[in-house]
């Protein structure tokens, strides 16, 4: 359960003189700040020269904050390494996928595999540990910030090395990596692990294999660097360990967190893409099951840079936003940033108090996300979030999958947004759960968008069935090996025989005229598409029109207690949506699933439980005001006042805590 609830702010003391911070901690406290985060970029104020190291100023920070009743959150500054560590020496600078190697400034520009980085970066983090990690005040720590945010895999020297020797402790011997991917294709066969490349510039695409294991090695090559970073703090501090992280960084989430302590990302959507927002809160939730997550950016009012600046948010959403994040699980709400920064590239961004001291347009908006916790904090350091009962497996390996093969420019991220949209529309209380996590008390999970379905989560989601569960996979799932390459004994692999189905075509449904029959509804189909002759399966969907009428896209087979539902094709368009709908519904029923509520778009209720008594916390996202209908009478917390079963409309960007025998 979360006990203290933490609002924040990212903030940069050694930007500034002594006058402007006694300030800043004077309006924290004012605006009930208990949290800031510090740090992040400050390796030259920290070593201006190379051993030169003086942490004098962090630590005395830190306990004047703890005087004041401010925690912090202390950050490694890796992400923007000091002149002396890049200046002459290209060989430790990034290099992108076209050979253009960065300059010094900015952030993210050296090659995080370097030796010389690692070994300065191991140094700087282990005297910052030294320093401060027992500090009264100090709650917690973050690794860098935000890995992998502006750039992707590196192209130097050092990782190709790095790359040849990862690859040869995966293969063993290049005839099996030859074999695995199929190299006699192009005359691209290796004779040794030496000659394998990294995909940079081609005449035209590279082979698949190439580029998705390159994927999968930068993310696993930046996971190695946060473990180690995180084994040197543990040395010397106790606190818990964290990355700010998302699902638009070119990161495994699930790999990234594994030896981490607690989940947190950044998130700046718009009230225009509230769903997004909500279902970062659905996934970070799940990267540490068990565990509450933190949100440890977005913005007091508008995102910005020297190029461009967001519509700031309408009065009332940031304190929706922190609502609704509380409710589903956050421990903590953070903004970025503390003070407007008076130099650099995000001289515009949105700021809780400008750079000359004084409340900005998104000042407010933080007094009422305030007020909201104060309120809200009782209830909810007395319940937890119910842990949903349907599910949706979200897997960043996919999404290098599918970078590497995208079809007709297909974006994972919408992919998945506009899937989790229905059922968040629905109003069913969801997880978006990682292919690490438990399935345990889930009824009906989705698992579209894997190019590759690996062993281990094939059985797992198998054991998931046959408890009796019901699993729906597809469209886009299974079509790929591990390698990233065709199954050559039936289309989908392994899960066909599961599945009791037979692929006979796979092939894109998109203009061909195919026309999905379902659930009493039709619609347009779309996409990389699997077409199935049933054998131990159920046909339940079926095709007309288009180059293989009659034959099935939809199937369902009985597996132990549960069932293991096929779909195919993406139903599209409005008719799709509809049937995609009425599919969710049925199988929602058929699962026994009871954690959803009757509640208008733009509304979302969040149940939680007590000792004895549940709570919905009731929030309205999209400024326009809703209403949920509760199924018994209940008890409302914040009015205190009995309110009877029924319709209860819910203020625009209001929220409601209802209390349930």
């Amino acid at each position: 359960m979360q006990t203290t609830l933490y609002h924040g702010a990212a903030w940069y003391p050694e930007l500034w003189n002594r006058e402007a911070c006694q300030q800043d901690i004077r309006m924290m406290k004012e605006l009930g700040i208990n949290v800031v985060r510090i740090g992040e970029f400050a390796w030259s104020a920290m070593e201006p020269e190379e051993g030169k190291i003086d942490m004098a100023f962090f630590a005395d920070t830190i306990r004047e904050l703890h005087t004041h009743g401010i925690s912090t959150v202390m950050c490694t500054p890796t992400p923007t390494p000091p002149i002396w560590l890049t200046h002459g020496h290209p060989e430790r600078l990034f290099v992108d996928e076209r050979g253009a190697v960065m300059g010094h400034g900015s952030r993210q520009h050296i090659c995080t595999n370097h030796p010389d980085f690692r070994a300065a970066a191991a140094r700087i983090t282990e005297r910052i540990a030294e320093a401060v990690g027992t500090l009264p005040g100090l709650i917690g720590w973050q690794l860098d910030n935000e890995f992998k945010a502006h750039v992707a895999a590196c192209f130097c020297s050092t990782c190709r090395s790095l790359w040849q020797g990862w690859l040869e402790a995966r293969y063993g011997t290049v005839e099996r990596l030859n074999e695995a991917w199929g190299t006699d294709i192009w005359s691209e066969a290796y004779l040794s692990f030496d000659q394998v490349p990294q995909p940079g510039p081609a005449p035209f695409l590279h082979n698949s294999s190439l580029q998705t294991m390159y994927r999968l090695f930068s993310m696993e090559s930046i996971a190695e660097f946060a473990d180690e970073q995180a084994a040197i703090i543990r040395k010397h501090s106790q606190a818990p360990i964290t990355h700010n992280s998302s699902i638009a960084f070119h990161v495994d989430n699930d790999r990234l967190f594994a030896n981490l302590d607690f989940a947190s990302f950044d998130t700046y959507a718009s009230i225009e893409n509230a769903p997004a927002y909500l279902l970062n809160c659905d996934l970070w939730r799940n990267f540490k099951q068990g565990t509450p997550f933190w949100i440890m950016e977005t913005s007091p009012s508008f995102s910005g840079s020297l190029e461009s600046y967001a519509i700031p948010h309408p009065k009332g959403y940031v304190k929706a936003e922190a609502a609704a994040a509380y409710a589903l699980g956050a421990q903590a709400f953070c903004y970025w940033l503390w003070r407007q920064q008076r130099a650099g590239c995000e001289q515009p961004h949105g700021s809780v108090i400008s750079a000359w001291g004084k409340p900005t347009v998104g000042y407010e908006n933080v007094q009422e996300a305030e007020a909201a916790r104060q309120e809200l904090e009782p209830i909810l350091s007395s319940t937890e979030p119910y842990p949903a009962e349907v599910g949706m497996t979200y897997s960043d390996k996919a999404k290098a999958f599918l970078q590497t093969e995208p079809h007709r420019k297909l974006s994972h991220r919408s992919l998945i947004q506009s899937f989790y949209s229905r059922l968040l529309d629905m109003g069913l209380h969801r997880d978006l759960l990682p292919e690490s996590a438990d399935l345990t008390g889930c009824k009906l999970l989705f698992t579209p968008f894997l190019h590759h379905l690996s062993d281990e989560y094939r059985a797992k989601a198998e054991a998931f069935v046959r408890r009796g569960g019901i699993w729906v996979v597809g469209p886009l799932t299974g079509g790929r090996t591990e390698h990233h390459t065709v199954h050559t004994d039936v289309a989908l692999g392994q899960l066909e025989d599961l599945a009791g189905v037979e692929t006979i075509f796979t092939y894109p449904m998109d203009g061909t005229g195919a026309i999905g029959e379902a659930v009493g509804l039709s619609a347009p189909l779309s996409l990389w598409s699997a077409v199935f002759e049933p054998k131990q399966a159920e046909a339940v969907g079926t095709i007309s029109g288009g180059l293989t009428p009659g034959a099935a896209f939809l199937t369902e087979r009985r597996c132990g207690e549960g069932k293991l539902v096929m779909l195919g094709s993406m139903p599209a368009g409005e008719e799709g949506d509809a049937l995609l709908r009425k599919l969710i519904d049925h199988y929602a029923d058929e699962a026994g699933v009871t954690l959803r509520t009757d509640v208008t778009p733009g509304t979302i209720v969040a149940p939680r439980k007590g000792d004895g008594f549940d709570v919905w916390i009731i929030v309205n996202m999209d400024g326009k005001g809703g209403r949920v209908t509760l199924p018994r009478q209940g008890y409302d917390e914040l009015e205190g006042s009995e309110v009877q079963a029924g319709l209860l409309n819910i203020a625009p960007f209001g929220y409601k805590a209802i209390r349930f025998a």
